[in-house]
């Protein structure tokens, strides 16, 4: 089960946050670079200028399942437990067990063609290149932020129909 988080703060955009993600992506690519054919900062940290959660999400892109159980291993060597894919077909999510020195995060390993990763990057693109949607999304995360400030649960499936929409939006463009 993923730790929850206990605590729902969503925070001004941290220009630090890439450099956390390139250190984190770093370690990553020590452990399973040759089992993956990419790494990609996803999630609210990935958009410049969008109030976040400050957890930077990683997802580590791999050709096909047929790879899963060798990254399993190897990142269970390295003290990270594998928890499934959290009820979200196409993402398998990891955590660590000790302190790896690292801010917040959360890891995934999903197929290049796993609907979570391709829903990730498509969300991503688009409030990168739309300003309006990035800032409509962001009132939304601070609204809820303050309505569920300890209720992760109910935090995220406020955001459900707001994410819905821009994947439709984007699939029409």
């Amino acid at each position: 089960m993923a730790e929850k988080t206990k605590v729902v703060e969503v925070v001004p955009y941290d220009p630090a946050w890439k450099e956390e993600y390139l250190r984190i992506e770093t370690r990553m690519l020590e452990i399973v670079g040759d089992l993956i054919i990419g790494a990609e900062h996803v999630g609210s940290t990935s958009v410049e200028g969008l109030w976040a959660k400050p957890v930077i999400d990683i997802d580590l892109v791999m050709e096909s399942y047929d790879q899963l159980p060798e990254i399993i291993r190897r990142l269970e060597s390295f003290g990270y437990m594998h928890q499934g894919n959290l009820g979200i077909e196409g993402r398998e999510a990891f955590r660590s067990k000790q302190d790896d020195g690292f801010m917040k995060y959360h890891l995934y390993v999903c197929p290049q063609d796993g609907k979570g990763y391709l829903e990730h990057i498509v969300f991503r693109d688009y409030l990168r290149a739309h300003p309006s949607a990035r800032r409509e999304y962001q009132a939304v995360k601070q609204r809820l932020a303050r309505q569920h400030r300890y209720d992760i649960d109910a935090y995220c499936e406020g955001k459900t129909a707001f994410v819905q929409s821009i994947l439709q939006k984007a699939g029409e463009e």
